[in-house]
């Protein structure tokens, strides 16, 4: 598929995708959200891909929304089918089995802070500004912002960040666990490279099973989560790099793990 609004750079298995619509301020509309869907679904497929970085074009914005004119023309039928279907790209960005992190050096409001949280791990520049305005338009949030904000900073300020529709800036957003970390912008891209290290030195099946074992737990009771995660270290230990793991720590050296 070629991309008409999404620049893609392979730098040493990392996937950077940026959203290019900077004139726009990278707002989300139909022809950006299925390129972005095509995009993480060929990356899901990609033996050679061990990780994603989501971003925006420019300094000013990270995505600052959906598209209004786009979506002010919709009916109630065709704005049902517009929220499942953002829903559904956004979840490919949760469910993918290598880590995804969102790079935010600017604006991310509306559908490009629900982008973000669909992100395992967010990393915001201090100029960063988050939130979910849509009440001020008459609208409560389409691509699950309001499921993926509580369960991020908790019920009570997810709704107060919800029904007044207000901008969060990127040291509140950290203060409140909606963010991992703040860096200044010439730093963005090296903080998150120097994380992806940190991640990718680890057990590439270990890595997809955290994930797996949080994001399906989570909606699991408690017991039924933590069947799932004896599931997945059973698994784990079935595997040669749990075997490398090992015995690269008691023969006191680094492991070399192979996907």
């Amino acid at each position: 598929m070629s991309y008409e609004n999404l620049l893609i750079e392979n730098r040493n298995g990392v996937l950077w995708v940026t959203v290019n619509r900077p004139d726009k301020l990278n707002a989300l509309n139909r022809r950006t959200l299925g390129e972005l869907d095509h995009f993480i679904t060929s990356a899901g497929e990609d033996e050679t891909v061990f990780a994603v970085v989501v971003t925006g074009a420019g300094e000013k914005a990270f995505v600052a929304g959906a598209d209004i004119g786009e979506l002010s023309t919709l009916d109630p039928v065709e704005a049902k089918a517009f929220s499942l279907r953002g829903q559904a790209v956004f979840d490919r960005f949760e469910r993918l089995a290598k880590p995804v992190v969102a790079a935010v050096n600017g604006f991310a409001l509306g559908g490009g802070c629900e982008l973000a949280m669909a992100c395992h791990l967010r990393v915001a520049a201090r100029n960063a500004v988050f939130g979910q305005p849509e009440v001020k338009l008459g609208l409560i949030p389409g691509y699950a912002g309001t499921q993926r904000l509580p369960r991020l900073v908790g019920k009570g300020r997810g709704l107060e960040i919800l029904l007044t529709g207000r901008n969060v800036s990127a040291e509140e957003a950290e203060r409140i666990g909606l963010v991992n970390s703040v860096c200044d912008q010439p730093e963005l891209v090296a903080t998150v490279d120097k994380l992806l290290g940190k991640i990718l030195a680890n057990g590439p099946l270990a890595v997809s099973h955290c994930i797996e074992a949080v994001n399906h737990g989570l909606d699991l009771p408690f017991e039924d989560a933590c069947l799932l995660e004896a599931t997945l270290f059973g698994i784990g230990a079935a595997s040669e790099q749990m075997s490398e793991g090992t015995s690269a720590f008691l023969e006191k050296h680094k492991p070399v793990f192979r996907s």
